[in-house]
Protein backbone atom coordinates (compact mmCIF):
# COMPACT_ATOMS: atom_id res chain seq x y z
CA UNK A 1 0.00 0.00 0.00
CA UNK A 2 1.20 3.48 -0.77
CA UNK A 3 2.22 5.40 2.30
CA UNK A 4 0.23 8.58 2.77
CA UNK A 5 2.38 11.40 4.05
CA UNK A 6 0.80 13.48 6.77
CA UNK A 7 1.33 17.18 7.07
CA UNK A 8 2.61 18.29 10.46
CA UNK A 9 -0.09 20.07 12.48
CA UNK A 10 -0.18 23.85 12.11
CA UNK A 11 1.77 25.47 14.96
CA UNK A 12 1.49 29.12 14.00
CA UNK A 13 -1.14 31.82 14.44
CA UNK A 14 -1.92 34.72 12.17
CA UNK A 15 -2.06 37.97 14.11
CA UNK A 16 -4.16 41.02 13.35
CA UNK A 17 -0.96 42.87 12.49
CA UNK A 18 -0.42 40.34 9.70
CA UNK A 19 2.45 38.64 11.50
CA UNK A 20 2.56 34.85 11.53
CA UNK A 21 3.85 33.71 14.90
CA UNK A 22 5.31 30.20 15.16
CA UNK A 23 4.38 29.01 18.65
CA UNK A 24 7.05 26.30 18.71
CA UNK A 25 9.86 28.54 17.48
CA UNK A 26 8.73 32.15 18.01
CA UNK A 27 10.81 34.83 16.33
CA UNK A 28 11.09 38.20 18.12
CA UNK A 29 10.48 40.06 14.85
CA UNK A 30 7.05 38.43 14.57
CA UNK A 31 5.94 39.97 17.86
CA UNK A 32 4.11 43.32 17.89
CA UNK A 33 2.90 45.18 20.97
CA UNK A 34 -0.43 45.92 19.29
CA UNK A 35 -1.08 42.18 18.97
CA UNK A 36 -0.11 41.59 22.59
CA UNK A 37 -2.28 44.44 23.88
CA UNK A 38 -5.26 43.34 21.80
CA UNK A 39 -4.98 39.69 22.81
CA UNK A 40 -4.48 40.35 26.51
CA UNK A 41 -7.36 42.83 26.63
CA UNK A 42 -9.71 40.05 25.50
CA UNK A 43 -8.31 37.24 27.68
CA UNK A 44 -10.18 36.87 30.96
CA UNK A 45 -8.48 36.15 34.26
CA UNK A 46 -10.05 33.56 36.61
CA UNK A 47 -11.65 31.78 33.63
CA UNK A 48 -14.11 34.67 33.55
CA UNK A 49 -15.53 33.77 36.99
CA UNK A 50 -15.50 37.32 38.30
CA UNK A 51 -18.13 39.85 39.31
CA UNK A 52 -19.01 42.78 37.09
CA UNK A 53 -20.21 43.59 33.60
CA UNK A 54 -16.77 43.17 32.01
CA UNK A 55 -14.27 40.36 32.32
CA UNK A 56 -11.13 41.21 34.27
CA UNK A 57 -8.53 40.98 31.53
CA UNK A 58 -4.90 39.93 31.60
CA UNK A 59 -4.04 43.37 30.19
CA UNK A 60 -5.67 45.09 33.19
CA UNK A 61 -3.93 42.66 35.55
CA UNK A 62 -0.57 43.39 33.89
CA UNK A 63 -1.00 47.14 34.36
CA UNK A 64 -1.70 46.53 38.05
CA UNK A 65 1.29 44.20 38.46
CA UNK A 66 3.59 46.83 36.98
CA UNK A 67 2.22 49.42 39.43
CA UNK A 68 2.65 47.07 42.40
CA UNK A 69 6.16 46.12 41.27
CA UNK A 70 7.10 49.82 41.25
CA UNK A 71 5.87 50.10 44.84
CA UNK A 72 7.78 47.01 45.92
CA UNK A 73 11.01 48.03 44.18
CA UNK A 74 11.07 51.83 44.12
CA UNK A 75 13.79 53.17 41.89
CA UNK A 76 13.97 49.97 39.85
CA UNK A 77 15.42 50.50 36.36
CA UNK A 78 12.69 51.07 33.79
CA UNK A 79 13.56 47.83 31.97
CA UNK A 80 12.37 45.82 34.96
CA UNK A 81 9.12 47.77 35.08
CA UNK A 82 8.71 46.89 31.41
CA UNK A 83 9.37 43.25 32.27
CA UNK A 84 6.62 43.46 34.91
CA UNK A 85 4.18 44.86 32.36
CA UNK A 86 5.06 42.04 29.94
CA UNK A 87 5.13 39.25 32.53
CA UNK A 88 2.01 37.56 31.10
CA UNK A 89 2.55 38.57 27.47
CA UNK A 90 2.62 34.96 26.15
CA UNK A 91 -1.01 34.65 27.14
CA UNK A 92 -1.96 36.74 24.12
CA UNK A 93 -1.60 33.53 22.13
CA UNK A 94 -1.84 30.68 24.67
CA UNK A 95 -4.52 32.14 26.94
CA UNK A 96 -4.65 32.38 30.71
CA UNK A 97 -4.91 29.00 32.35
CA UNK A 98 -5.67 28.75 36.03
CA UNK A 99 -3.06 26.94 38.12
CA UNK A 100 -5.00 23.65 38.45
CA UNK A 101 -5.21 23.35 34.66
CA UNK A 102 -1.49 24.08 34.28
CA UNK A 103 -0.75 21.32 36.78
CA UNK A 104 -2.92 18.88 34.85
CA UNK A 105 -1.19 19.69 31.55
CA UNK A 106 2.27 19.26 33.02
CA UNK A 107 5.60 20.75 31.87
CA UNK A 108 4.51 21.26 28.24
CA UNK A 109 2.66 24.50 29.06
CA UNK A 110 5.66 25.88 30.95
CA UNK A 111 8.05 25.13 28.09
CA UNK A 112 5.79 26.90 25.59
CA UNK A 113 5.44 29.87 27.93
CA UNK A 114 9.23 30.12 28.38
CA UNK A 115 9.89 30.15 24.63
CA UNK A 116 7.33 32.87 24.03
CA UNK A 117 8.54 34.90 27.01
CA UNK A 118 12.12 34.83 25.72
CA UNK A 119 10.99 36.01 22.27
CA UNK A 120 8.90 38.83 23.77
CA UNK A 121 11.79 39.96 25.96
CA UNK A 122 14.25 40.03 23.07
CA UNK A 123 11.76 41.92 20.90
CA UNK A 124 11.63 44.77 23.41
CA UNK A 125 15.25 44.96 24.51
CA UNK A 126 15.12 42.79 27.62
CA UNK A 127 17.27 39.75 28.39
CA UNK A 128 15.67 36.46 27.36
CA UNK A 129 15.96 35.27 30.96
CA UNK A 130 15.37 37.75 33.78
CA UNK A 131 17.69 37.88 36.81
CA UNK A 132 16.39 35.61 39.55
CA UNK A 133 15.84 38.47 42.00
CA UNK A 134 13.80 40.51 39.51
CA UNK A 135 11.74 37.47 38.57
CA UNK A 136 10.95 36.92 42.25
CA UNK A 137 9.95 40.57 42.72
CA UNK A 138 7.61 40.41 39.72
CA UNK A 139 6.12 37.16 41.01
CA UNK A 140 5.54 38.81 44.38
CA UNK A 141 3.73 41.68 42.65
CA UNK A 142 1.74 39.11 40.66
CA UNK A 143 0.62 37.35 43.86
CA UNK A 144 -0.38 40.64 45.48
CA UNK A 145 -2.48 41.45 42.42
CA UNK A 146 -4.05 37.97 42.60
CA UNK A 147 -4.91 38.56 46.28
CA UNK A 148 -6.64 41.83 45.43
CA UNK A 149 -8.52 40.27 42.52
CA UNK A 150 -9.54 37.26 44.60
CA UNK A 151 -11.05 39.40 47.36
CA UNK A 152 -12.59 42.18 45.27
CA UNK A 153 -14.04 40.34 42.28
CA UNK A 154 -13.49 36.55 42.48
CA UNK A 155 -15.52 35.71 45.59
CA UNK A 156 -12.70 34.79 48.01
CA UNK A 157 -12.73 35.80 51.64
CA UNK A 158 -9.64 37.61 52.90
CA UNK A 159 -8.69 34.52 54.90
CA UNK A 160 -8.90 32.31 51.81
CA UNK A 161 -6.84 34.75 49.79
CA UNK A 162 -4.23 34.89 52.55
CA UNK A 163 -3.95 31.11 52.45
CA UNK A 164 -3.52 30.85 48.69
CA UNK A 165 -1.61 34.03 47.86
CA UNK A 166 0.00 35.15 51.11
CA UNK A 167 -1.01 37.97 53.42
CA UNK A 168 -0.33 41.28 51.67
CA UNK A 169 1.56 44.26 53.03
CA UNK A 170 -1.25 46.71 53.61
CA UNK A 171 1.03 49.70 53.01
CA UNK A 172 1.92 48.41 49.54
CA UNK A 173 -1.76 47.78 48.72
CA UNK A 174 -2.94 51.18 49.96
CA UNK A 175 -5.31 52.81 47.47
CA UNK A 176 -5.21 49.98 44.91
CA UNK A 177 -8.53 48.92 43.45
CA UNK A 178 -9.58 46.47 40.76
CA UNK A 179 -11.02 48.18 37.68
CA UNK A 180 -13.41 46.54 35.21
CA UNK A 181 -13.38 48.33 31.87
CA UNK A 182 -14.23 47.70 28.22
CA UNK A 183 -11.47 45.78 26.39
CA UNK A 184 -10.80 48.60 23.93
CA UNK A 185 -10.07 51.01 26.78
CA UNK A 186 -7.73 48.59 28.52
CA UNK A 187 -6.00 47.78 25.23
CA UNK A 188 -5.31 51.47 24.64
CA UNK A 189 -3.92 51.95 28.16
CA UNK A 190 -1.69 48.88 27.90
CA UNK A 191 -0.28 50.03 24.57
CA UNK A 192 0.27 53.55 25.91
CA UNK A 193 2.01 52.30 29.05
CA UNK A 194 4.31 50.12 26.97
CA UNK A 195 5.13 53.14 24.81
CA UNK A 196 5.90 55.29 27.85
CA UNK A 197 8.27 52.68 29.29
CA UNK A 198 9.99 52.06 25.94
CA UNK A 199 10.59 55.79 25.58
CA UNK A 200 12.44 55.77 28.92
CA UNK A 201 14.62 52.79 28.05
CA UNK A 202 18.34 53.69 27.76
Amino acid sequence: MARVSQKPPRAWQRMLSGRRLDLLDPAPLDIEIEDIAHGLAFVARWNGQTRGDFAYSVAEHSLLVEEIFARLVPGAPVKWRLAALLHDAPEYVIGDMISPVKSAIGPTYGELDQRLTAAVHLRFGLPAMLPVGIKKDIKRADRLSAWLEAVQIAGFTAAEADRFFGRPDRAVMQGLEIRLRPPAEVRADYTARHGDLMALMP
